[in-house]
Formats: structure tokens, C-alpha cells, sequence
């Protein structure tokens, strides 16, 4: 992928690497602690590795931080990287900076979420954030058989285009649409674990008659159960997430939630 391009890529007007001889890139990610971007990362910088390429891994201090996404990648312009690595967690608010990379040479590909327009990026490589989310709500919902659903909804990051991709297809799985009375309370989360607890205690608050949940990715799912366990509502409510880390997978097989959608790097 980038690896090999920028390795290659004797053409650009990008300088990474020249005074010590190595190729240097980036990889810009939305958080540091997120599973998949965990594992993203590991990747990538066993590839580099592999490949003798330098690798510089910067991320959002949070699912959501285009700020911080776009001084990273303003930091690796300055370092004359030869090219960036993205995951962008606001798919036009990091536009400018991705084009002042490439203005200077940079090869961009977005990786997981595309940028809008996709064109921005000379290349993307990312999954089918509907589908995820469409596969998670017929799952859950068949679960739930005949019961009437009664759900909880837990976002990821206000005007993320994964965000609302992924709640969408749930909700098109699931059989709903955004105002149906099935949905009990919605909450945002930052695709955050912690915050993710905290707005399912504050849903229950409001009513515990609830027997669904949808998150956003397995953090927030792992925080939902911590809340719903407290309320001694685990095992009790149908609970679906999607990102398919080792993580997630052994929290499926404990039964903290009931199943996760496979999109792990």
C-alpha cells in the first residue's frame, strides 16, 4: 500500500528521508487507545519495519478531534514526510491540511473513513460502514424475535461520516426509522469507553425498560455493559457492536454483548 508507494515513489517532490537516507511517512489515526487503531498502528509499523521505512504514528487526543488530526498532519508536512496515512475523524474539516500535503508533493491515502469528497485522498482503502451497522441491527433484532424492541442507541461522534453510517444501516437491520417510538434514548459517546458507561447509566436513569442496545464500536459496548451489569441488566438485554478486535471477540464469547460486526485491520 503506502508502504510500497512512498518507497518507490521516486518522483515526489516531498524530501522525507533525504538527509539520513530513509524514507519517511506518517500514519495519522483517530485515537491512541481504540483497539483497531491499536492494531492499525502495529501493523502498520511492522510493515514499515519489514519494508526499512521510516513510520511516524500521530492520532486525535479523541474519536472526533479533526484539531488535532489536522496539526498532525501539519506536524509531518514539516518533517517532509513523503507520505500520510489517515484515518480522518471529520471527513471535510481535515480537507485543507490534506491538501496542503499534497500541494507539496505528500502522498495522502485515507484508510477506514473516506474523505468527502473522496477524491481529496489519492487513495482509500475502507470497509462498509453501512453494511456494518446494517449486519449488527438485523442481528440484534432477531434476538429480540417476537419482542416488541425497545431500544438504547449509542453514537460515535457528531457529523462523523463512519458515525452516521453506522447508525443508519442499524437502524435500516433493525427495521426502524430515526423517529420510531422503539427507540427509548440515544446518546453520544466519542466512540469512548468511559463515556460509553457513563450515557448508558444516564439512559437508565430515565427507564430501565429497555431489552437492545446499539454502540457504535466495543468500547462503548464494554462501557454499556459495565453500566447494564451494575443494574443487574446484563444477560437480559441484547447488546451489538461492531469492530471485530480480540478484545471484542472474547467479550462476545464471556457474553458481556451478544455480537460484533468483523472489521478489524
Amino acid at each position: 500500500m503506502l508502504l510500497g508507494a512512498a518507497a518507490c515513489g521516486g518522483n515526489q517532490a516531498s524530501t522525507g528521508g533525504q538527509e539520513t537516507g530513509k524514507v519517511t511517512i506518517g500514519l495519522v489515526t483517530k485515537t491512541e487507545t481504540n483497539p483497531f487503531f491499536v492494531a492499525l498502528r502495529e501493523a502498520a509499523q511492522t510493515a514499515a519495519k519489514k519494508k526499512g521505512v521510516e513510520l511516524i504514528a500521530l492520532s486525535g487526543k479523541f474519536d472526533g478531534d479533526n484539531e488535532g488530526q489536522v496539526n498532525a498532519v501539519e506536524s509531518l508536512i514539516a518533517r517532509h514526510v513523503r507520505g500520510i496515512m489517515i484515518t480522518p475523524s471529520n471527513t471535510t474539516g481535515i480537507l485543507g491540511a490534506i491538501a496542503e500535503a499534497r500541494r507539496q508533493g505528500i502522498l495522502v491515502i485515507a484508510l477506514d473513513t473516506a474523505t468527502a469528497p473522496e477524491n481529496a485522498a489519492a487513495a482509500t482503502y475502507a470497509t462498509d460502514n453501512f453494511k456494518a451497522g446494517r449486519l449488527q441491527g438485523a442481528y440484534v433484532r432477531a434476538v429480540l424475535g417476537r419482542r416488541a424492541p425497545k431500544l438504547f442507541m449509542l453514537d460515535g461522534t457528531e457529523g462523523s461520516t463512519v458515525s452516521q453510517q453506522r447508525h443508519d444501516g442499524f437502524l435500516s437491520g433493525f427495521g426502524i426509522k430515526d423517529d420510531s417510538p422503539a427507540i427509548r434514548g440515544r446518546a453520544i459517546t466519542n466512540g469512548d469507553r468511559n463515556r460509553g458507561q457513563t450515557a448508558m447509566e444516564n439512559l437508565l436513569q430515565r427507564t430501565s425498560d429497555v431489552n437492545s442496545v446499539y454502540t457504535i464500536n466495543e468500547p462503548v459496548a464494554d462501557g454499556a455493559y459495565t453500566a447494564l451489569a451494575a443494574r443487574g441488566l446484563d444477560g437480559r438485554v441484547t447488546v451489538g457492536s461492531i469492530d471485530g478486535g480480540c478484545e471484542g471477540v472474547r467479550d462476545v464469547r464471556s457474553g458481556k454483548y451478544a455480537a460484533t460486526v468483523m472489521q478489524f485491520p
